[in-house]
């Protein structure tokens, strides 16, 4: 019986044939992932559990390995003697990224930016999202995503929001881990990143975040925890800032304390490419894995860590931990049982295009509507579409997020007056064309276009049309901040004359987050795409047509002007210009210098004041009105609530019911928020709960949402735990952040919970 089962075991384990019978013990599924790790690290030598903890830089395998397909960000070698694989990793979060000296011509399906799926404030479309990506990577051999971003907006301005899911905890956390669950599903792992509070890419390499453990643990940290809870990811990525003091990626209090105590993460910690910055104070912290090991000061984790377990400074017993942790996620996840493929497979391009469809129309936000001028009515003469290369394709966000989509990357242009971090971003269009999804839907119709550089000429085609649409952008990248929220180039100007000439003028903003809106009560309505992935020309035409509800609502607060955030402008932009000025001096490197990644930028910190009261809960606590509130968006539709029950306890629930008023079929996201004691001891409205629902007309639901108790407490440092004081919570259900349709007192027993 033993043998048969040795001989089963051998035949399905994916090692290579010469694994000598019986089967390595943990080849058998049964034992549970913490016990095949377990097994597999005490069967290896001090150098293979060395291996495992340090990779490299992926495209350096384009001269080691020609003809490997699986270049992507990062590798680390297995341990082939134990049946032990090789991890290939590959940048993502929108899709599975590539860049031009990857994996030329490789494509994949282009996801609409994070802050699209966050505003379609639904699940289960995350999740599967997630999948898509999770699949799409398997096919190419890739065995880790480093997907999973959960970093709040803190400021506006930031370069990098469009790769997270806004300002909020609760809507982050739930569809980041989602997503992470959606990826794994597939039998890949997924990281969760970018622990914690990468919050801005100016001096992001350098800057100190500064915070109190209350306030973090009530903001960024909640929004990792939950992330966490619900995806289960593999591996956390450690940031490349400081968090109070320490850089991320050796930070005990965050990685040791946080991560593996409180919240018994069981996997491993990989850094960000660049992020480390020693070897035994790095591997004592709690960081498990050095990542892209060339773009740091030295090999930390490589001969630098065998020469400190050798000295007695790394214990023995951290490093079988550092490689257990891996190999658990390994085994937990399915990438040793079910390995991807070591060659490419075809991807499942049009089930990842209706996907990516899907995430861009539940997330378009309608922010204008006046006059009922959306949807389109059937048998206009003539539609005007002007600006934003609406003829070309869609845009999207740059950094290592970018993805080369299975419709097409028509336009790639170089980062106007970039500096050298920047020269492999470019600013990249997706197809098919908004213009040509356009003139598809608008039968009957005839649909020109105008770039609208000659604003004489444009004004003078809005004059002679139904209908305008103008098409407004602006772009974001990883490692660059914005200056300003305006519109760049003279796009405000454009839209001002064409409302002038035309009233019926509809704006599309392809953006990266908020942007000012000098215009707004010029034009007649204003539908927001984010960056809207490789399907987003057809999910604006079905949107503006009335095909799907603008369904979308806001993730993120939109302020009315720069200086109404905590930080007008990115912290460091002097640092920053200082040491470009100073490098362009120097000029070229020496052959034969340590890469630094920071560019020679001095040392700086950023104080967030704010603490736990970022976003909408910033503007509720200033005063400030801003110009779009947290979860507001309009729908062609009417939804009315009722009934609103609150039951307290351990587990308090709230109960309502949504009806759909109108005449027509539409989506709503009812919110419920809860009045909750800031710092300060002043009550100020959290998100606690939410659901999307489609419902046709005159049709009702009735909801149940359970809200987690940490959303209602305090956080004690002194304790350390949530506290819920005793007493009564104001509760409102409502259309966004600033709204007030039911409300109601919530009663709450004394509560005490673990960190």
């Amino acid at each position: 019986m033993k043998a048969a089962l040795a001989a089963l075991l051998l035949a399905a384990w994916p090692g290579p044939a010469v694994l000598a019978e019986p089967a390595p013990p943990w080849a058998d599924a049964r034992l549970g992932p913490d016990r095949r790790a377990e097994l597999a690290v005490a069967a290896m030598t001090l150098d293979e559990k060395l291996g495992l903890l340090s990779g490299q830089f992926g495209l350096l395998m384009k001269r080691q390995r020609p003809g490997e397909p699986r270049i992507g960000a990062g590798y680390v070698p297995g341990v082939p003697r134990l049946g032990l694989p090789e991890l290939f990793e590959t940048d993502a979060g929108l899709g599975v990224a590539n860049s031009p000296s990857m994996r030329p011509g490789d494509t994949a399906t282009a996801m609409p930016s994070a802050l699209a799926t966050a505003a379609g404030f639904d699940p289960a479309l995350a999740f599967e999202a997630g999948a898509v990506m999770g699949a799409q990577a398997r096919a190419k051999g890739f065995n880790v995503l480093l997907a999973g971003g959960a970093n709040l907006t803190r400021d506006a301005w930031a370069g990098r929001n469009f790769e997270y899911l806004g300002e909020d905890v609760w809507l982050s956390g739930v569809l980041a881990g989602e997503s992470i669950r959606g990826v794994q599903s597939q039998g890949i792992v997924s990281t969760l990143k970018h622990f914690a509070l990468n919050s801005q890419e100016t001096g992001r390499y350098v800057l100190d975040a500064r915070i109190g453990e209350a306030a973090l643990r009530e903001s960024d940290l909640l929004a990792f925890q939950i992330a966490l809870e619900r995806g289960r990811p593999g591996s956390v990525m450690c940031a490349y800032n400081r968090v109070n003091g320490p850089w991320a990626c050796e930070n005990d209090a965050l990685l040791n304390g946080v991560l593996k105590r409180d919240w018994g993460f069981p996997g491993w910690v990989m850094s960000d490419w660049g992020a480390v910055h020693s070897t035994t104070k790095a591997a004592l912290a709690g960081l498990d894995q050095q990542s892209g090991r060339e773009m740091d000061l030295a090999p930390y984790f490589g001969a630098p860590l065998k020469a400190a377990v050798q000295a007695g400074e790394v214990p023995p017993a951290r490093v079988d931990d550092m490689a257990r942790r891996i190999l658990r996620s390994l085994f937990a996840v399915g990438v040793i049982d079910r390995p991807p493929p070591t060659k490419p497979e075809p991807i499942d391009a049009a089930a990842g295009a209706a996907v990516a469809q899907r995430v861009a129309e539940a997330g378009t936000v309608l922010l204008r509507n006046e006059g009922g001028l959306l949807p389109l009515r059937e048998g206009l003469r003539r539609i005007l579409v002007v600006g934003g290369r609406a003829d070309v394709g869609v845009l999207s966000g740059g950094g290592s997020s970018q993805v080369w989509g299975t419709g097409g990357t028509p336009l790639r242009l170089p980062v106007p007056d970039a500096p050298p971090e920047l020269s492999f971003i470019q600013v990249t269009y997706q197809g098919p064309a908004p213009l040509q999804a356009l003139r598809e839907r608008a039968r009957g119709s005839e649909v020109a276009f105008v770039d609208g550089r000659d604003l004489a000429a444009a004004t003078a085609a809005a004059r002679e049309a139904d209908v305008v649409i103008v098409f407004a952008e602006q772009w974001r990248t990883e490692t660059a901040d914005l200056e300003t929220l305006a519109l760049p180039g003279a796009q405000d100007a454009l839209i001002t004359a064409l409302a002038a000439a035309q009233p019926r003028t509809v704006v599309v903003l392809q953006t990266g987050g908020a942007v000012l809106m000098p215009w707004l009560r010029q034009v007649g309505a204003v539908l927001l795409a984010w960056y809207p992935g490789e399907r987003g020309g057809a999910a604006l035409a079905r949107v503006l047509f009335g095909d799907v509800d603008a369904g979308g609502r806001l993730p993120i607060s939109f302020p009315a002007r720069d200086a109404d955030q905590p930080r007008p402008l990115p912290p460091g932009l002097d640092a920053v210009r200082d040491a470009r000025a100073e490098k362009a001096r120097r000029g070229p490197a020496p052959a034969g210098a340590p890469f630094d990644i920071s560019g020679g930028v001095k040392p700086f910190a950023v104080d967030y004041a704010e603490g736990a009261d970022l976003g909408y809960r910033w503007f509720e606590r200033t005063g400030t009105q801003p110009l779009f509130p947290f979860g507001f968006g309009l729908s062609y539709t009417r939804f009315g609530y009722a009934g609103l029950v609150l039951e307290g306890g351990a587990t308090p629930r709230v109960r309502f019911t949504v009806t759909n008023l109108g005449a027509r079929a539409g989506s709503d996201v009812p919110q419920v928020y809860a009045a909750v004691a800031g710092a300060d001891g002043r009550r100020i409205r959290r998100l606690v709960g939410f659901e999307r629902v489609t419902l046709a007309p005159g049709e009702s639901r009735s909801l149940q949402l359970a809200l987690d108790p940490r959303l209602l407490a305090r956080f004690d440092a002194a304790q350390p735990g949530w506290v819920v004081a005793a007493g009564e919570l104001l509760v409102v259900v409502g259309r966004h952040a600033g709204d007030r349709v039911l409300q109601g007192l919530l009663p709450m027993p004394a509560l005490r919970l673990r960190p």
